[in-house]
């Protein structure tokens, strides 16, 4: 996921897709856990993605919280 369309989204579905990737990386290690995973830099990927969101939505809090005061 890109930063781009990471900024498309609104905070409901940021947090849906932060709650989505979460459970994307947790499934992705208990698999690197039992078998070999085919594309081992789907940890990597989901991860920075993650990072994307969370940043994202920092932002938006930080920016939010400068308009109010």
């Amino acid at each position: 996921m890109k930063i781009k369309e990471v900024r498309q989204l609104n905070d409901e579905e940021l947090r849906t897709e932060l709650a989505r990737l979460r459970r994307h990386l947790f499934d992705i290690r208990s698999q690197a856990v039992t078998e070999k995973l085919e594309d081992p830099s789907m940890l990597t990927k989901a991860k920075r993605d993650i990072a994307r969101i969370l940043t994202e939505m920092r932002q938006r809090e930080q920016a939010a919280g400068s308009r109010s005061s």
